[in-house]
């Protein structure tokens, strides 16, 4: 297990993870490896072919631009929409993108080839970049593939790869190694750790902290960095609420979807002037949806695990943050085990990407892969599994929680309108938090037993999405993407 958390919960910019974040963190690392190799000043001209799903709701996600603005060396963790609209503008009016952000080339969002019919072998999101001397000969070509919540891999490595760029990193050595929630509970009952305990002590160690749980004296300073990071995640999700709040009008896109959310927070602050717990549904749509509703504008979002599923944790960690302790099972004999709104951040995304590692170890978090319970539906799973952490669930009620919230996804198709994350996605994330919410206090009001395992339900999703048909696989060939051709 060397995935990171902040390979599963990082920064990027809107709508897709997958189609916007992914092929702009591989066109930036394809400049880099042209830097790198000191070709990029005989480079004339780049091609870029984009494959499978990148091509047939790629223009909807802003997959071009992504790319062009890539090869320009923006990455999405740092980029900020006024300079992708500032890229995007320029590069339209001079039909010139600036290869490594100095070296013009002829090359604008109509060059871009899509071949939407033809899926590669290794994943239906792939793109081609070509770069050619002035004699027309090839300098670097490279194959990417972009397979959901902004990892990326490159062909060449044989499937090995990462999130931020980070292609073919060597693994990193972890004191509590798990692919499978069978393994992950393992451990929890031999060191006597939590979910979030568990998932720590392997992120201070990736973090080059030691074994935490040895006492290595570099360990403290480690988990004290996780723990600063853990938190300016939470603020970036704390800010994408109130810039979407700040937001009027329709989404960007052609289908006129309006804004619910600011409408919908002054009408709370009405009926709910004190933040009283029965409004606590409420006030989940409302955050699910603020933070959907800025995605599909371009804007920052915390991938969680994808930028399309990206308001289910922040509405569930808002409902923590609020209202845990009004909504503990009755009689429940477990103080809530945090100490402040930080401890709940921390332990509840801490847990939940420990199940989000599962998902991406043994299936696919990708709505082009496996459909939309890849996103949406592992969401509210590791949703589900931080709730049920800060409420103080045994490990065995977190696992339990976050197969419920999966269970009842499985089978979840990806067919948005227009290629757009806004119909059904906007919504989708808020039924899913509270889906997720429901399954964290089913599993409380348990003792952690239960017929299916975790392990079980993710084999199943996995198994589902390999069975689905490719047209309810973000490919917009079938479903609400072709019965609804107008809103």
């Amino acid at each position: 297990m060397t995935l990171s958390i902040f390979d599963l919960f990082s920064v990027g910019i809107g709508p897709s993870s997958s189609h916007t974040v992914g092929p702009m963190r591989a066109a930036a690392s394809f400049t880099s490896s042209l830097v790198e190799g000191g070709v990029l000043d005989r480079v004339e001209g780049v091609r870029v072919d984009l494959f499978g799903s990148l091509a047939a709701t790629g223009v909807g996600h802003g997959t071009p631009s992504a790319v062009l603005l890539g090869l320009e060396g923006l990455r999405p963790e740092t980029v900020t929409p006024a300079q992708m609209d500032e890229g995007r503008a320029r590069i339209a009016t001079t039909s010139t993108t600036l290869l490594g952000g100095r070296r013009p080339i002829p090359l604008c969002e109509a060059d871009v080839v899509m071949r939407p019919l033809t899926v590669l072998p290794q994943h239906t999101n792939a793109v081609r970049l070509t770069a050619f001397g002035g004699d027309g000969a090839v300098l670097v070509e490279e194959t990417y593939y972009s397979v959901g919540g902004g990892f990326v891999e490159r062909e060449q490595d044989g499937g090995a790869g990462g999130a931020g760029g980070a292609l073919g990193v060597a693994p990193t050595a972890v004191p509590f190694p798990f692919r499978t929630a069978g393994e992950l509970l393992g451990h929890c009952r031999a060191s006597g750790l939590s979910f979030a305990g568990v998932m720590l002590a392997n992120e201070v160690a990736l973090a080059g902290g030691g074994d935490a749980a040895a006492g290595d004296t570099a360990a403290d300073d480690a988990a004290a960095g996780v723990r600063a990071r853990l938190l300016a995640i939470r603020d970036v999700m704390d800010e994408c609420v109130e810039t979407s709040l700040g937001r009027t009008g329709v989404l960007p896109g052609g289908l006129a979807v309006r804004r619910r959310a600011p409408e919908w927070r002054e009408r709370l602050r009405v009926e709910d002037p004190h933040g009283a717990p029965e409004f606590w549904q409420e006030w989940v749509n409302l955050v699910a949806l603020a933070v959907n509703e800025e995605n599909a504008s371009g804007g920052r979002v915390v991938t969680a695990p994808t930028n399309g599923a990206a308001g289910i944790v922040p509405a569930v960690l808002h409902y923590a943050r609020t209202y845990l302790p009004h909504h503990l099972p009755p009689g429940a004999t477990v103080p809530v085990p945090v100490t402040s709104d930080d401890d709940v951040c921390v332990r509840f995304l801490l847990a939940a990407a420990a199940v989000g590692v599962l998902y991406k170890e043994q299936a696919s978090i990708s709505g082009a892969e496996v459909g939309c319970q890849g996103e949406v539906g592992s969401a509210s799973s590791m949703a589900a599994a931080g709730l049920a952490e800060v409420m103080g669930g045994t490990p065995e009620q977190v696992e339990n929680a976050a197969e419920i919230a999966m269970e009842h996804n499985l089978g979840l198709t990806c067919d948005p309108i227009g290629g757009l994350v806004q119909i059904p996605c906007i919504e989708r994330n808020a039924i899913a938090a509270s889906k997720a919410i429901n399954a964290a206090k089913m599993a409380l009001w348990g003792d952690g037993s239960h017929h299916v395992s975790l392990d079980q339900v993710i084999a199943t999703m996995r198994e589902t999405g390999r069975d689905m048909s490719d047209k309810y696989k973000e490919t917009a060939l079938g479903g609400l993407a072709v019965n609804v051709v107008e809103c």
